[in-house]
């Protein structure tokens, strides 16, 4: 049997592997997310037992006392050693003497009363102060205890956050996965381009006879076949204003061409009254409204991608049937017609689904779709998201 390969090589397959596949990735870090969660409140209520069972009260009045301890250490060394200062040395004896003064039942009272000791002389040396600090080890551990509970809190808080955010990320992809499931149904082996090629093809045709149609005819011709367009229920053809509709038909202008007009517009006033009689109107009409006449296009017309519904795609194409012929040839027409009769047969919309579904998903998504692995995903990111609600539902604070 060949081993299986180790090394950077190996690692570096593993990580290419782990970044082609988003589910694994987020089903991993949720996972890994709650465990983590797990951890962090385990040793925070780890911490916490602890402290409750000395008693938070003592624990903090043990920690509270050896900060005051060590403060008035630090603070009165220098000028209470040898024959320094008398009455630092006096106010030393007084400030620490209050500040390791607590209750026998304090936790390390005993490292207390002991510091006290060490410095209860006549003369006090750097050594007594150094013995002093040792003697109140013990009582440190108390302040030890508390910030290891603050810390624990604090990556507690972090962990709950992370497991919250990567139950929010799984969430949302299994909710993606769903929908991935949902079209298991089509047939993705059906050869699309047979319905592609086709509406590609008219769809081309028709912006590039729309486009002549656009440059030669009149403004009013043009502005007609939008109205009439705009008039079928299925062709959505945005109607031109009303002053702009006005202009062209009661003014000779209205003869040109639409980039004729626009052209004009850009005249000054003095070249302009050579070509029409209200330079006025024409400022105003077609001026102002440059965005709506540049916008003009042949999209109401072409077929949507993927097609709608046969039925749907039918109608539309027997309305669109008499205004292709007013701009294109017989060829476009006949295109329109031969798309018709697809959507009107029995194949197509098992042509149309496997469009649809291979239009709405990515390569990945398509890929687990197209080996069977679908439901298998679904579930694994259903079993993972349920052990995340449940750990976050059980260490909740």
């Amino acid at each position: 049997m060949v081993p299986p390969e180790t090394g950077p090589a190996a690692d570096a397959d593993s990580d290419a592997d782990r970044a082609a596949d988003p589910d694994a990735d987020a089903i991993r870090s949720a996972g890994e997310a709650a465990a983590e969660l797990r951890e962090r409140y385990d040793e925070l209520r780890r911490l916490e037992s602890r402290i409750a069972d000395l008693g938070e009260d003592r624990v903090e009045t043990a920690a509270d006392a050896y900060r005051r301890a060590h403060r008035v250490l630090d603070q009165y060394e220098e000028d209470a050693v040898g024959t320094g200062d008398f009455g630092s040395y006096v106010q030393f004896e007084g400030a620490f003497a209050n500040a390791v003064d607590v209750d026998d039942d304090v936790p390390a009272a005993d490292a207390f009363a002991a510091a006290d000791e060490a410095v209860d002389k006549r003369r006090l040396s750097e050594s007594d102060f150094a013995a002093a600090r040792e003697a109140l080890e013990p009582a440190g551990d108390y302040v030890d205890l508390l910030a290891d509970r603050d810390d624990a809190i604090d990556t507690y808080r972090s962990a709950r956050k992370s497991a919250t955010d990567a139950r929010g990320a799984l969430a949302d992809r299994l909710s993606e996965l769903r929908e991935v499931a949902d079209m298991a149904d089509a047939d993705l082996d059906a050869d699309v381009s047979r319905l592609r090629e086709p509406i590609e093809a008219y769809d081309e045709a028709v912006r590039e006879a729309f486009r002549e149609f656009y440059s030669s005819e009149s403004a009013r011709e043009v502005l007609d076949f939008l109205e009439r367009a705009d008039a079928t229920p299925f062709v959505d053809a945005d109607l031109p204003p009303a002053d702009l509709r006005e202009y062209v038909d009661e003014h000779p202008a209205g003869e040109e061409p639409i980039p004729t007009l626009l052209e004009y517009a850009d005249y000054s006033n003095s070249k302009l009254e050579h070509y029409v009689e209200d330079v006025g109107a024409l400022r105003t009409a077609v001026a102002v409204h440059r965005t709506f006449l540049d916008r003009i296009d042949a999209e109401p017309l072409t077929l949507e991608w993927p097609p709608a519904p046969g039925d749907e795609l039918a109608y539309e194409i027997d309305e669109l049937i008499p205004l292709v012929s007013r701009i294109a040839d017989d060829g476009t027409v006949a295109d329109l017609r031969s798309i018709r009769d697809l959507a009107r047969s029995e194949e197509y919309e098992r042509l149309r689904r496997a469009a649809e579904v291979r239009d709405a998903l990515d390569e990945d998504d398509l890929a687990v779709l197209e080996r069977g692995e679908i439901d298998e995903r679904v579930a694994e990111a259903e079993r993972t998201l349920a052990v995340v609600d449940d750990v976050l539902a059980e260490t909740e604070r």
